[in-house]
C-alpha cells in the first residue's frame, strides 16, 4: 500500500506513514521551515535559553535583568 502526498503527489515511504506523517519528506521539511520562522530561542543573561514566539517579547528583553517593559 502506497500513500501519496496531498501537496506534490509523490509517494510517501510506508515507514513514514506508520509514524503518522501525512506529507512526503520534502513537503514536511518545507512546513517545518515555515514553522521555525515564527519562533526564536533567546539566551537570558546568566540564565537559560527562552523560546519566544512573539516578536514583541523580544523587544523587552534586557541583557542584565530578564524581561523588562
Amino acid at each position: 500500500m502506497t500513500n501519496t502526498c496531498p501537496r506534490c503527489g509523490d509517494d510517501i515511504d510506508p515507514r513514514r506513514t506508520a509514524l503518522g506523517y501525512r506529507l512526503c519528506l520534502w513537503c514536511g521539511e518545507e512546513d517545518a521551515r515555515q514553522e521555525r520562522k515564527s519562533w526564536t530561542v533567546v539566551p537570558m543573561h546568566k540564565s537559560n535559553y527562552v523560546l519566544l514566539t512573539d516578536k514583541r517579547d523580544l523587544h523587552g528583553i534586557n541583557n542584565k535583568g530578564g524581561l523588562f517593559r
